[in-house]
């Protein structure tokens, strides 16, 4: 008779002879607590009755029991590799020359450091052994995978984009302030605040000084428009915002945080010692020639103040309205909305759309040496020849509301009021646009229909806005195609189902190949979306009857009306953007 001792020894011994007799990765996983034995049964049981003799792994990722770190490191466990979660803290920007920047990008792998012959480089394929001997022919040198996400990977080569050269001059004039004090806190002393003041002189100038002077001229340069200054929990951050992605570009000792900040709050003219309230300054500097203002602003946080710098390129001439994306048709029938003698003109969109441009280029449209175009704006964000352009001041009483009220009182012809916040603004721009005057203004809805029931809810009658609105541009931006690397290319079926009638039609898609000038990414530079929104009689009707919003876009259906949907496909299949970028916009 087997004894309970026995049984449970047999019953153990089944069990280890059975797992030995599954996949070792599936053992990994079990033994991970990843998933259990009857899940890795399922899975193989699918994986038996696929046609696509897919991987374990990839029947795993498919059902939703794991994902791709939770795979990737047990990968890493069977071939007793190192797994790296977070390699740009591990990564030494001196090494990541040694394998050209082609490789790196086609085979999505990153050199983090070297050990006397070895080059460590992390990979999110480390079973790759074709990769792994390129490498090593390619830096002359004995190469030690480690394992590490893809989406940590792909962060990295973007931020070492061009070689890394933001990177590792920005590490040049870091390793010059930890020589010159190595063991210091980096506190702002009374007696740094003159040298961070000094001359022009690159040699006389302070590292913390030098840093900060390059981080702007290289966003400036690079074209991005805002700086983001980020310190964490032992680190920091300085991230760019080009065409409306943040990506890093450098990352100083957190230890600098207070010098880099004091700095930047000196040349805003900020308060130094004030670190527990939030603050916004302005700083006008010149780089290659330009002169550029950054819009500064402070945020007290856990780990020490954020800053975000925005930069306003003074200097640039304002573009024309054929510059901004307009399709002819769209251009044809904006134009003639704008050549109204009077009446009320709003730009829609979130913050970042691109309304102040379009509004801007609007200015640039009209003959100012005849007529009196005024602005009331908050902040001034670029100068315009011809036109008296006031900042609104809230702390000293002059909003919005009584900017306006005084600014019609200097006989204009043509007013922009930089955006429609409360009742009384909305009101006094209504009665402006009923005597005369052409009123460009800004408000924040999702279209262009939407526009009628925002002016109702600040309290305008439907009368009202039937009698002044002349036209409502709603707009979204989205990344170019970069120019530089354009090709050719045939949509694939997840793009022509999202398309939907759009795919089927004639036009030339592109696509970015990648190169130096757009980083690799295949995109540069941004256009806008559009849908315009004309009043005609039957609106009118229905705006001065029940206003009911649904009706309202049934006749806009009726009359053709193109959302911003239709316009960025028709881009699409131009040539000018991608399917992602209007997705992604038009879900905003």
């Amino acid at each position: 008779m087997i004894q309970p001792e026995q049984a449970n020894e047999i019953s153990a011994s089944h069990i280890s002879a059975e797992m030995r007799a599954l996949p070792r990765i599936g053992r990994i996983l079990i033994e991970d607590g990843a998933i259990n034995l009857a899940q890795l049964h399922e899975a193989l049981h699918k994986q038996t009755a696929n046609s696509e003799r897919l991987l374990l792994g990839e029947v795993l990722l498919q059902m939703k029991l794991i994902d791709s770190t939770t795979m990737l490191k047990a990968v890493a466990r069977g071939l007793d590799m190192v797994f790296i979660a977070e390699p740009s803290i591990e990564a030494d920007t001196g090494v990541m020359k040694l394998l050209p920047e082609a490789v790196r990008r086609e085979h999505r792998i990153v050199p983090l450091r070297r050990e006397q012959d070895t080059l460590i480089v992390a990979t999110a394929d480390p079973q790759n052994d074709h990769v792994r001997e390129l490498a090593q022919r390619e830096c002359g040198m004995r190469v030690r995978f480690v394992a590490s996400p893809g989406d940590q990977l792909d962060a990295m080569l973007a931020d070492f984009g061009n070689d890394g050269a933001t990177q590792e001059k920005a590490q040049e004039i870091m390793n010059e302030m930890l020589d010159k004090s190595p063991d210091s806190n980096f506190t702002l002393q009374e007696k740094q605040i003159d040298e961070m003041m000094g001359g022009t002189d690159s040699d006389d100038m302070g590292p913390v000084v030098k840093l900060v002077n390059f981080a702007i001229c290289s966003a400036v340069e690079e074209g991005a428009s805002d700086i983001h200054i980020e310190p964490d929990d032992g680190n920091m951050r300085v991230r760019f915002r080009i065409d409306g992605v943040l990506s890093q570009r450098m990352s100083p000792p957190w230890r600098m945080n207070a010098a880099i900040s004091s700095r930047i709050k000196i040349m805003a003219h900020m308060d130094i010692s004030e670190r527990r309230i939030p603050q916004d300054g302005e700083i006008s500097v010149r780089v290659n020639g330009r002169p550029i203002d950054l819009r500064v602003s402070t945020l007290p946080g856990k780990f020490g103040e954020k800053i975000v710098m925005r930069i306003v390129d003074s200097s640039g001439a304002q573009l024309g309205l054929e510059k901004l994306g307009f399709r002819p048709a769209m251009l044809d029938k904006f134009q003639k909305v704008i050549q109204q003698p009077y009446g009320i003109i709003l730009v829609t969109g979130p913050t970042g759309s691109g309304k102040s441009t379009t509004l801007y280029s609007v200015l640039n449209n009209f003959d100012r040496t005849s007529i009196n175009v005024s602005t009331v704006e908050d902040p001034v964000e670029s100068n315009i020849e011809g036109v008296h352009q006031a900042q609104i001041n809230p702390k000293a009483g002059f909003t919005f509301a009584g900017a306006l009220r005084s600014l019609l009182r200097q006989d204009p012809d043509v007013i922009m009021v930089g955006e429609i916040r409360d009742s009384e603004t909305a009101q006094i721009a209504v009665q402006a646009a009923l005597t005369g005057h052409v009123v460009l203004s800004t408000l924040h809805t999702n279209d262009a229909p939407s526009a009628i029931t925002r002016l109702g809810n600040l309290g305008v009658e439907n009368f009202l806005i039937a009698a002044s609105l002349r036209g409502v541009l709603a707009q979204r931006l989205v990344r170019r195609v970069c120019s530089s690397c354009a090709v050719a290319t045939e949509l694939n079926e997840s793009q022509k189902t999202s398309m939907g009638i759009y795919a089927y039609q004639s036009g030339t898609p592109m696509k970015g190949m990648g190169c130096r000038k757009c980083r690799e990414t295949g995109l540069k530079g941004r256009l806008g979306l559009y849908e315009l929104m004309v009043p005609d009689e039957k609106m009118n009707d229905l705006l001065c009857g029940t206003c009911d919003p649904a009706l309202i876009r049934n006749h806009l259906r009726e009359q053709g009306f193109e959302s911003l949907w239709d316009d960025g496909m028709k881009k699409v299949l131009d040539g000018m953007t991608i399917p992602e970028e209007v997705h992604d916009a038009c879900r905003h």
